[in-house]
C-alpha cells in the first residue's frame, strides 16, 4: 500500500482536539495531538490513516497562506497605489480573498491577487494586469467562438499539436549522489486523441506508461551527480466533435457504470443529495438533469484559484457550500451531482493547449444514452458568463474545443510506477512530480515548464 492510499480515508474527519487547534492555526499543537492519537493503541486503523494524511496537510498548510494583512495590502498597492484597506476588507467579506487563521491571526492565500485579476475585470484593469488563457474567456481573439462555429458547421475540428514539458529540482534541494525519481504527464489514448508520438525524452526514460494508463506518465529514476532537468516532447492529434443536443432524444434505459461514490471527495452527502433533489425537481430526462447541474455551477459558482489540492477536503461539497472553485473543483461538483442522480460521469484533465498558451486544466464527461459520452466544462462556461456570452456558456455543456491535451482519465488514479512518498498532487497530474529517496518534493521545491511548440489545424 502506498502512503498516498491513505487519502481514501480523509473524509473520516478529525477528532475535536485536533480540529479546534487546526482551525485556530495552532499547527504545532494540532500535529502533537495527532501524534498522540497515532501512538494510542485504541485508535481505529481507519482514523489513523486519516490522521496520517491530516498531519501532512497541516504541516504544508502555512505555505499556502504566507501573507499578513499588511503584506497582502502592500502586494496589491504595488499595482494599485490608491487601493484602500476598506476595499480590501470588502473583498475579504465577499469571500473574494481566501484566508485562514495562523495562531488566531488571519493569513492570506498566496494566489489571492491572481484570483482577483482573473475574475474581476475592473480590478485587473486598475492593476494593469492582462491574464493569459483565462478559463473560457476569449481575450478578444474569438478563438473559442470560431471553434464552436466551425464544429457546428462541420461536425468536428482537429489539430496536430506538439508540446514540451520539463521538471527540474531547485538547486537548494539538490544533493549530489541522491536517488531521484521524476514524472511528467503524457497524452493518453481517448476519444479525442490519436496519432500520439513521443518525439524526444531527456535523459533516457526508465519507463513510459501505456497509452491506456489512467494517469499516463514518462518516468525516470537515477542517482544524480549533477542537477539537470527531465524533459519530454510529444505530438498528437486532438479532435473535438459536435453533437446536436438541442432536441433531446430519449432512450429507454440508462447505464449504471461510473455512478458510484469515490472517497474521499465524490461522496453522496446529505447536502449533495438534497441539492440533486431540488435541482432536478420535476425533471425526468438524464440530459436535462445534467444540464440543471451545469447551469447551477456556471451561474452560481465563482472562479477562484485554490490552495494545493493536497490540503482540500470534500471538494464537491466545499464547492457547493462556498460557491467558489477552480476548474477541477467545479468539474468534481458536476461529476458528483451527476453520479448521485444516477448519471455516469468521470474525470478528464491535462492542459489547455492553444497557440501561444499552455495551462493546466480539468473538465468532465457524462454519459447519456443514446448519445454516449458527452463533455462538460463548467469553468469555461463560467468564463463565458463573466464575458456575458450566453451562447458560449451553453456550448460547453455537451462539447469541448480542440485546444486540449488529455493526460488523465481518472481522478485519484495512481501512476503505473507509484511514488514511494507523498505526491505533490495526490489526485491528478498535470505538472509533474519529483521525489528523492526519503521524501516527495512539494511544488515549491521543483521547477516546471510546459509549452505548445506547434499548433496546426487539420
Amino acid at each position: 500500500m502506498s502512503i498516498n492510499d491513505n487519502f481514501r480515508y480523509l473524509h473520516i474527519g478529525l477528532p475535536d482536539d485536533v480540529l479546534r487547534r487546526k482551525l485556530h492555526g495552532d499547527f504545532e499543537g494540532a500535529i502533537s495531538a495527532i501524534d498522540r492519537h497515532l501512538e494510542a493503541e485504541n485508535t481505529p486503523e481507519a482514523l489513523k490513516k486519516c490522521l496520517t494524511v491530516q498531519r501532512e496537510i497541516i504541516r504544508r498548510l502555512p505555505s499556502d497562506y504566507p501573507y499578513t494583512k499588511a503584506e497582502a495590502l502592500s502586494l496589491v498597492r504595488e499595482h494599485i497605489p490608491e487601493f484602500t484597506e476598506e476595499e480590501f476588507d470588502a473583498l475579504e467579506d465577499a469571500w473574494k480573498i481566501d484566508w485562514i487563521y495562523d495562531h488566531g491571526v488571519p493569513r492570506y492565500f498566496n494566489r489571492f491577487f491572481e484570483t482577483l485579476c482573473k475574475t474581476d475585470a475592473a480590478f485587473a484593469k486598475r492593476a494593469n494586469v492582462v491574464v493569459a488563457g483565462a478559463d473560457g474567456q476569449d481575450g478578444g481573439e474569438g478563438r473559442l467562438d470560431r471553434a464552436a462555429r466551425l464544429m457546428r458547421e462541420n461536425g468536428r475540428m482537429s489539430a496536430r499539436i506538439r508540446c514540451r514539458a520539463s521538471v527540474r529540482m531547485k538547486d537548494e534541494c539538490f544533493r549530489k549522489g541522491e536517488r531521484v525519481r521524476a514524472y511528467l504527464p503524457l497524452p493518453c489514448a481517448c476519444d479525442s486523441q490519436s496519432e500520439i508520438q513521443i518525439e524526444q525524452v531527456f535523459p533516457r526514460p526508465t519507463h513510459i506508461s501505456p497509452e491506456t494508463a489512467p494517469q499516463r506518465v514518462v518516468f525516470w529514476e537515477e542517482v544524480m551527480d549533477e542537477n539537470h532537468e527531465f524533459s519530454v516532447e510529444f505530438s498528437y492529434v486532438q479532435t473535438a466533435r459536435y453533437v446536436d443536443i438541442s432536441q433531446p432524444v430519449s432512450a429507454p434505459e440508462q447505464p449504471k457504470f461510473d455512478t458510484e461514490e469515490i472517497p474521499p471527495h465524490v461522496m453522496f452527502t446529505p447536502y449533495i443529495k438534497e441539492l440533486v433533489r431540488t435541482l432536478t425537481d420535476g425533471v425526468e430526462e438524464p440530459l436535462e438533469k445534467a444540464r440543471r447541474f451545469y447551469d447551477f455551477i456556471t451561474l452560481n459558482v465563482k472562479y477562484s484559484f485554490m490552495r494545493a489540492y493536497f490540503g482540500l477536503e470534500n471538494i464537491p461539497e466545499m464547492c457547493a457550500r462556498n460557491r467558489i472553485g477552480d476548474c477541477g473543483v467545479q468539474a468534481l461538483l458536476f461529476i458528483t451531482l451527476c453520479r448521485c442522480a444516477g448519471i455516469p460521469a468521470r474525470w478528464q484533465s491535462g492542459w489547455k493547449a492553444e497557440p501561444g498558451f499552455c495551462g493546466a486544466h480539468d473538465w468532465a464527461q457524462f454519459y447519456v444514452a443514446p448519445y454516449g459520452w458527452l463533455y462538460a466544462d463548467p469553468s469555461f462556461g463560467g468564463g463565458a458568463v463573466r464575458e456575458g456570452n450566453e451562447e458560449r456558456r451553453k456550448y460547453y455543456f455537451g462539447h469541448l474545443d480542440p485546444y486540449r491535451m488529455v493526460a488523465n482519465t481518472q481522478f485519484e488514479g495512481d501512476f503505473d510506477v507509484p511514488k514511494d512518498h507523498w505526491r505533490a498532487d495526490p489526485y491528478d497530474n498535470q505538472l509533474g512530480e519529483m521525489e528523492t529517496g526519503d521524501r516527495g518534493l512539494r511544488y515549491d521545491e521543483f521547477e516546471r515548464t510546459k509549452e505548445v511548440l506547434e499548433y496546426v489545424e487539420l
